[in-house]
């Protein structure tokens, strides 16, 4: 009688289970066939084209320029091969930002996914701004997701008759009410869901900053509440052509819009005057504070000639997504970063680190993971933990996955919202060590020998939704550069190890009535080493928000 009581019990949960799951997809669907039914479908948008829009080239790879000069001799000395430098820290990347900014001559290309006009972010502006009034042609294109036509200095930067603004996949900026972008993004999902998350930085064709960082306080070490962990790559030579033939494809393609047909703001010349005079008090009270002025001291093209950047020349593969992705959606389509690196993986011989901050592997990826380990290969992930990230739904994408991983050998390492003294504080020294971290750096490291750094996560939206670039470096001491900061990464003090829960842990659960994941957390703190056996430090809304998103049906949209 008793086994038959139990036997109902499980078939009554796991029905009770089925149920609600059903429940939960059937209100979705019907929560989606009302929102199709009451709302208006979105207006056909014409395409870019129909728009007057000229296409506009990168300059000339043998144009005469400071840069191309000081480059030129350095390239016959390295035939085939390009020059390479990580940017680990906020600083670092800030600076060779605006000296990039101040080094172009002819042409500044900006592409980015996020571009605030926070404090880093007027400094940026305000630096492209500078180069636009001696002469420089600069075009900043910009994903529409998080992109506002009231962003009020870039619509009066555009007024510049040296610079040009466009805005990739727009779904609602032309939109005149907030009523009218959401009515947009309900009923034009698949639309509206994939971006353009491709990061790069030009200088006349001759030096690139690409990597993970987009344009924003966190990314620079100079927000007071989150501290994003990133890691560029500041690259010169020949593989900057490619770079920059890349962003003339998004720059022409047929969803990427004029701001000035999108923004309902008007700007008169003493708009921009006005802007102007605002950039350059803004430039005084805060480059200093933000330690945006070192790299400056000497100009680039000089530092480059004397070889005084650090730089390593090797050789060096991009990769990138084409705007079709997005433009003409296909089942078909194969990422190359990815392709590449899936590549470069059949000959791993010894190690494999991930740095991945949005990690949703699937059971392909769990699959090839573990046929990596099963050649006695290492492989090893730091990712975001609960706590940490500022995506709660891509955890819940990740979460399942992380017991079939540690079965197949991989070491998992999840980062620590808050670090150890020393660790949190922004390179620019302004708010101590107050601010929340999270890891934002998405870069692979092959048997410390090759780095894939760029803005590619492993999961399934970069590779099926989003467009991402990649750089392959081929050279030991940058792949040991980055293989340093995994290390550190995933120490005790700034990770949180996880492993398998033993059979006495999970009994001695099971026993006291606790939440059993089947997992263990430890970490080093102030007392010492700590284990945790449930998400640590997550707190209860994002231990809910995790459950409640993995209940939906939003797999693919992670």
């Amino acid at each position: 009688m008793s086994e038959s009581r139990g036997m109902s019990k499980a078939a009554s949960e796991a029905a009770h289970v089925k149920t609600r799951n059903t429940r939960a997809k059937s209100i979705a669907a019907l929560a989606a066939l009302a929102l199709t039914a009451t709302l208006n479908a979105c207006a056909t948008r014409p395409p870019a084209t129909a728009f007057d829009r000229p296409q506009t080239h990168a300059l000339a790879a043998t144009a005469a320029t400071p840069l191309a000069n000081a480059l030129t001799p350095l390239e016959k000395q390295h035939p085939g091969e390009s020059a390479v430098r990580l940017l680990p820290t906020g600083t670092d990347a800030l600076q060779a930002r605006v000296a990039l900014a101040r080094a172009a001559s002819k042409t500044l290309d900006m592409q980015y996914y996020i571009a605030e006009e926070d404090n880093t972010g007027k400094l940026l502006l305000g630096a492209a701004l500078h180069a636009a009034d001696r002469g420089v042609r600069v075009r900043m294109l910009v994903d529409d997701l998080n992109f506002k036509d009231i962003d009020r200095i870039m619509a009066a930067l555009d007024s510049h008759h040296n610079i040009e603004i466009r805005v990739f996949n727009p779904y609602g900026s032309a939109q005149r009410s907030f009523s009218e972008r959401t009515r947009n993004f309900f009923t034009n999902l698949d639309h509206f869901t994939r971006r353009m998350h491709n990061k790069a930085m030009i200088a006349d064709n001759q030096i690139a900053i690409v990597g993970g960082r987009n344009l924003g306080d966190e990314y620079f070490s100079a927000s007071p509440t989150l501290q994003f962990r990133d890691l560029d790559a500041f690259v010169a030579g020949p593989v900057t052509q490619q770079i920059s033939a890349s962003f003339d494809d998004y720059w022409n393609s047929t969803v990427s819009y004029p701001l000035r047909v999108l923004n309902k703001q008007k700007f008169d010349p003493a708009d921009l005057d006005k802007t102007r005079e605002e950039l350059r008090a803004h430039w005084r009270a805060n480059a200093d504070p933000l330690n945006a002025k070192p790299l400056n001291a000497t100009p680039l093209d000089q530092q480059i000639a004397r070889e005084q950047m650090g730089l390593f020349w090797a050789p060096t593969e991009f990769h990138v997504d084409s705007p079709s992705k997005i433009e003409h959606p296909s089942d078909d389509y194969k990422s190359p970063p990815l392709t590449r690196l899936a590549d470069l993986l059949k000959n791993a011989q010894k190690e494999f680190l991930i740095l991945s901050p949005y990690f949703v592997p699937h059971d392909a990826g769990v699959k090839a993971l573990g046929d990596l380990t099963r050649r006695h290969v290492r492989v090893a992930v730091l990712t975001n933990s609960l706590a940490a990230t500022d995506a709660v739904a891509v955890q819940a994408g990740y979460a399942p996955y992380r017991v079939p991983l540690l079965q197949n050998g991989v070491e998992l390492y999840e980062f620590k919202p808050m670090q150890a003294e020393g660790e949190g504080r922004p390179t620019a020294g302004l708010f101590g060590s107050k601010s929340r971290a999270s890891l934002h750096a998405k870069a692979y490291v092959i048997d410390r020998s090759i780095l894939v750094i760029g803005s590619m996560n492993l999961d399934p939206r970069s590779a099926q939704l989003n467009t991402e670039l990649a750089l392959v470096i081929h050279i030991k001491p940058i792949a040991e550069e980055a293989a340093g900061l995994f290390d550190r990464g995933i120490s005790p003090q700034a990770s949180y190890r996880v492993e398998l829960a033993s059979a006495a842990v999970m009994a001695e659960l099971r026993r006291t009535g606790s939440p059993q994941s089947g997992l263990v957390w430890t970490t080093q703190e102030d007392t010492g080493t700590v284990t945790y056996y449930y998400d640590p430090e997550a707190g209860l809304y994002r231990n809910l928000m995790t459950g409640l998103f993995m209940m939906l049906p939003v797999d693919k949209q992670l």
